[in-house]
């Protein structure tokens, strides 16, 4: 049955094109920014954790140990994202994206600036590496209830033809969080001896935190709250218990998004984390090696996330994102031969290619994974969606890559399994479904009936 008139016009004055272009832009840049960082707090861990959180936290008189106990904590915030997607991803779909994307920020912010002030082992013992643990932890949790709020703050504020484009911002924040924080250490790296950066160098990359939070909420607190809630709010459409709606009524489309996201973010973990192991464990090459290797791939990223977004838009999103899995799948065995030359060109290709493959599954990744779920749901979804992938991607592969790499003493077991993620999420793109964005130009209350076609 259609909607009255009132509802109609309720509904309608709440879409997305009706909203003008410098509030699209302001939301555009809050959901760019604020995601850039928070993946600068999350990657500055994730770099210092290969380079120089293992003697510190965990000595051992064996390098490699040190290293998987400092990728074991690097797990801890993958595994606590969960417990944000499921506590903000729910809070979103009630009380709104804004005010729950300040508090996230706060968490992840508040965590980094006490990772920077930490007493090492040395100073307190084992208690240093508890303390880290739960801060990583906090970490992980106030990212698990970003990522979805962002990626609506954007994209529902735009036409949902253009869906692909707008939602990229906040694709764009882990390229430029992790450009920011290899910038920093790579400075860091530079100006200071290996005694100074060791002793207290590395400490000012997460005290910077606190800066770029401060920034970040000025931008998020001025901005309105998203048009496509607003509707919803004003209808009284807005759900009581979301998650468990999610898993009755979602299923499908939550099975599809999970595995949709394991692929790139194996590939991700092995270009920006693991190859600045193997480069400095394995190849014995400097650090700053490895470090301005992603710095240059993470800055082509910038302007290809978005354009991936773009040419989704225009093309099946599914089958660029495909045709990227694809790639991705190929890639390990080609960049392995080039990095192994220890030829720094040549390291520096194979880092950009495989990051150029990850941009072109990431960039239409928001738009595929908030088309899976209905407005109402969209939050809670693709909140549950990240975090739960994140769990059985991102989280275990730097431990895998340097487990494997120590069982099997070669690199091509770290290739099959980076493959095998890839051919994980070709199974989600066949499960998830293409949308009718046209659908969703009518009222609100009529895209109920899209998720089952």
């Amino acid at each position: 049955m259609p909607p009255d008139s009132a509802t109609t016009a309720t509904s309608n004055a709440g879409t997305p094109q009706d909203v003008p272009r410098s509030a699209l832009v302001r939301a555009f840049v809050a959901s760019l920014s604020g995601t850039a960082l928070e993946w600068y707090d999350f990657a500055i861990y994730n770099v210092a954790a290969a380079v120089v959180l293992g003697p510190l936290f965990f000595p051992s008189s064996e390098p490699l140990t040190a290293t998987l106990l400092a990728f074991s904590t690097y797990a801890v915030g993958y595994l606590s994202r969960p417990l944000g997607g499921f506590l903000f991803g729910r809070l979103g779909d009630k009380i709104g994206r804004k005010r729950v994307l300040v508090t996230t920020l706060l968490i992840t912010g508040i965590a980094t600036l006490l990772i920077g002030l930490l007493p090492t082992h040395a100073a307190i013992g084992p208690a240093a590496g508890v303390l880290l643990v739960l801060l990583r932890f906090a970490q992980g949790v106030g990212l698990g209830g970003e990522w979805g709020g962002a990626v609506l703050l954007s994209s529902e504020y735009g036409n949902p033809e253009q869906r692909g484009f707008w939602a990229s911002a906040a694709q764009i924040g882990p390229p430029a969080g992790n450009l920011m924080a290899n910038g920093v250490l790579a400075l860091l790296g530079v100006a200071l001896s290996e005694e100074a950066f060791m002793s207290w160098g590395w400490r000012v990359a997460f005290l910077l935190s606190a800066v770029l939070v401060i920034f970040g909420l000025w931008i998020r607190v001025k901005l309105e709250e998203t048009p496509v809630f607003k509707a919803i709010e004003a209808r009284g459409d807005r759900p009581t218990a979301p998650i468990s709606e999610v898993f009755r009524t979602q299923t499908r489309p939550l099975v599809a998004a999970v595995l949709c996201r394991v692929g790139p973010d194996v590939l991700y973990a092995l270009h920006t984390v693991f190859v600045l192991t193997y480069l400095t464990t394995q190849l014995k090459l400097p650090r700053n090696v490895g470090l301005v290797a992603v710095l240059i791939a993470s800055g082509f990223q910038l302007f290809l996330m978005p354009f991936a977004g773009w040419l989704s838009d225009r093309v099946n999103r599914r089958g660029l994102y495909a045709a990227a899995a694809v790639c991705g799948a190929v890639w390990p065995f080609v960049l392995f031969p080039l990095i192994d030359t220890k030829s720094w060109p040549l390291i520096v290709l194979g880092v950009v290619v495989g990051l150029a493959f990850h941009a072109f599954m990431y960039g239409p990744q928001a738009a595929f994974i908030a088309e899976q779920f209905t407005e109402r749901l969209r939050y809670t979804g693709s909140s549950l969606a990240y975090t739960l992938a994140g769990v059985i991607g991102g989280a275990i592969a730097p431990l895998l890559f340097t487990a494997l790499l120590a069982g099997f003493g070669t690199w091509v077991i770290v290739g099959l399994y980076v493959s095998v993620a890839c051919v994980v999420t070709l199974a989600g793109l066949w499960l998830g479904r293409d949308p009718q964005p046209e659908d969703e130009i009518q009222p609100l209350s009529s895209t109920f009936s899209v998720v089952s076609k």
